[in-house]
């Protein structure tokens, strides 16, 4: 719902007003570049990790 007022304030469809957005976000943060290095991040969250043909089954035993 904030999309969409905002996007009719800008007198914008909503997927246009999403792209400028996103545009604009990428341009403080460096002309599109990462800021940061997504390996680096993801393991800053220490997130439980696991054999990734391990991980592959059990995604899909869970869609069966």
């Amino acid at each position: 719902m904030r999309i969409r007022k905002a996007a009719q304030r800008k007198r914008l469809s909503k997927g246009e007003w999403v792209r400028r957005a996103i545009e604009e976000a990428l341009e403080r943060s460096g002309g599109g570049k990462l800021a940061t290095d997504p390996l680096s991040e993801l393991a800053r969250l220490q997130a439980p990790t696991g054999d990734i043909a391990s991980m592959l089954e059990e995604i899909e035993a869970g869609r069966a």
